[in-house]
């Protein structure tokens, strides 16, 4: 007869998929076991990736061009600067009508401002672009 406690590694194992050649080297910690982190090329790659978004590659496009164009009307000397770089940007894509429209929203916060500084009122960039990554128009705000 089967010890209460083979019965229930049995069932984990099938439940879990059995045993795998990733499992080996598992360390404890704090009780727990954890996987042993996947590194190739110098990278800790991710278990399971959590996507940001899923975007289609014309939205892709259409997110690439509009940032390259507000990232462009900046004057060349704050090209070094954070909160002129993609990195202080935030980028919104939505659909509609066969266009794909992009909102950029500056986020000091990104390059270490206070969170909730706002550099202006209501400052944000839209613009209309194709599918094919073109940038058809910028919403007219501003000058």
């Amino acid at each position: 007869m089967l010890n209460p406690h083979h019965v229930l590694l049995c069932v984990t194992l099938l439940q879990d998929g059995g045993v795998d050649g990733s499992r080996i080297g598992t360390a404890i910690e704090d009780g727990g076991t954890a996987r042993t982190p996947s590194i190739a090329q110098g990278i800790q790659w991710p278990d399971d990736l959590q996507p940001l978004a899923t975007l289609d590659g014309p939205a892709v496009l259409a997110a690439h061009a509009a940032l390259q164009r507000v990232l462009s009307r900046y004057p060349k000397e704050y090209a070094k600067s954070c909160i002129y770089s993609a990195k202080g940007m935030d980028v919104i894509v939505g659909e509609e009508r066969g266009l794909y429209f992009v909102r950029i929203n500056p986020r000091p916060d990104k390059c270490g401002w206070t969170p909730g500084t706002v550099l202006g009122f209501d400052v944000f960039e839209l613009y209309a672009v194709s599918p094919e990554g073109k940038v058809l128009a910028r919403y007219p705000y501003m000058p």
